[in-house]
């Protein structure tokens, strides 16, 4: 087995500082967002970015 798998096996991961953890930053931008796009960033297994692109409409 890999060693880098069993960090990953250890829990959510957190944001730095925050107490924040990706899934709950995830639930919040999506119970936010009426309408637009949500992009997450994994490097090694772990979420380390998330991105909230909004869109507004006129009519």
């Amino acid at each position: 087995m890999d060693s880098n798998r069993d960090d990953r096996s250890k829990g959510p991961a957190h944001s730095p500082g925050s107490g924040t953890t990706a899934l709950d930053a995830v639930a919040e931008a999506v119970s936010r967002l009426r309408y637009g796009a949500i992009e997450l960033t994994v490097h090694d297994g772990r979420v380390v970015q998330l991105d909230v692109t909004e869109r507004r409409r006129f009519s």
